[in-house]
């Protein structure tokens, strides 16, 4: 049985850059890994593959949404190590529901039998908020991951998804593993105190700390994993995701969340130094 991610955080946190080098981390283990977007500007996998692909919602409308005329090799692409991917899609901006899309993706995983054929499977999955479509991966994660800054927008973003992901478990398996770090820099100054004063007060930690670094956003634009890079601080830059794998491919400690409500985290936000 696969071990199924459900990454989440606040939008433009980094969630697909550091899902996609999670995943490459993944396969540069060893592991036989799935990543599927679900976003509808379906550019989750772009480092991985180098180009944005085809669409579940692309190949559905070819099939007239005919889902049993489907076939794995129409949706999916293999990039970088092997990665294997998928891009959920969605319909254009303004006319449709994006979470309807992704509970669609989650249905054709079971018609495949996806869920039996990897090590590893990570959704990467757009909202702060999470409603019903976009919620649909938990249903089927075993750990959700938080990507989260040091600041008060993304803590706040995050605290709902610990809150999403705390009643997703009285009824699935689900259950949180931590939070990752995103754009660390600590030589300006910028360390992780609010986020890890925020992460013992939901009853979890910070697992992961990814730095600020130029390269990662170039990589980005390339539509490269950071190994494809060239640089001085190449090494510095995978080490975090190297390390992430690894953790989370041994069978880590999770929990249940216990968010604050809305109110209370503005009035504790506050407080902290």
């Amino acid at each position: 049985m696969s071990v199924v991610l459900a990454v989440y955080g606040k939008g433009g946190i980094g969630k697909s850059t550091t899902s996609a080098n999670l995943s490459a981390a993944f396969a540069q283990k060893g592991a036989k890994v799935l990543q599927i977007g679900c976003d509808p500007k379906h550019d989750s996998t772009f480092p991985l593959t180098g180009t944005l692909q085809n669409t579940v919602i692309d190949v559905l409308n070819e099939f007239d949404f005919h889902h049993e005329e489907i076939e794995p090799e129409d949706v999916i692409h293999t990039g970088f190590g092997g990665v294997d991917t998928l891009e959920s899609g969605g319909p254009p901006a303004g006319s449709g529901c994006g979470g309807y899309v992704v509970g669609e993706t989650v249905k054709l995983l079971h018609q495949f039998g996806l869920y039996d054929k990897y090590d590893v499977i990570v959704f990467d999955v757009l909202g702060d908020v999470v409603c019903g479509g976009f919620s649909a991966p938990l249903n089927y994660a075993d750990l959700g991951l938080i990507i989260a800054c040091n600041d008060f927008d993304s803590i706040f973003a995050a605290n709902r998804l610990c809150l999403a992901i705390s009643q997703k478990s009285a009824r699935h398996k689900v259950k949180l593993a931590g939070i990752i770090a995103n754009r660390v820099d600590y030589e300006h100054g910028g360390g992780i105190g609010l986020l890890e004063q925020f992460a013992e007060r939901v009853n979890t930690s910070v697992i992961a700390e990814v730095p600020y670094h130029d390269l990662i956003r170039r990589s980005r634009l390339a539509g490269k994993t950071l190994w494809e890079m060239e640089g001085p601080d190449q090494a510095q830059c995978t080490a975090p995701f190297e390390r992430l794998a690894e953790y989370l491919l041994n069978h880590p400690p999770t929990t249940v969340p216990e968010p604050y409500h809305d109110r209370q985290i503005f009035e504790a936000i506050g407080g902290w130094k």
